[in-house]
């Protein structure tokens, strides 16, 4: 992953929270959580374009936000 002394790796660009990114601990990339959790597309067209490929979103912020439209 690219640096950049102005994002931090270990922190989810969306909230702001640990990411808990595997890779960015040194961790084989296998071992990350992202890789056994789908990632809502949504929340990764949310990313900040300076952040992507920089910093990696947390768990919470990869789950697909509720769609409220179906609600009465």
């Amino acid at each position: 992953m690219p640096t950049d002394p102005l994002i931090d790796a270990s922190r989810c660009p969306l909230c702001g929270q640990p990411n808990q990114c595997a890779i960015s601990a040194g961790l084989p990339p296998q071992s990350c959580w992202c890789m056994q959790t789908p990632v809502s597309r949504d929340a990764l067209q949310r990313l900040p374009a300076d952040a992507r490929g920089k910093a990696c979103i947390c768990p919470a912020c990869a789950r697909p936000v509720a769609d409220h439209s179906t609600l009465a």
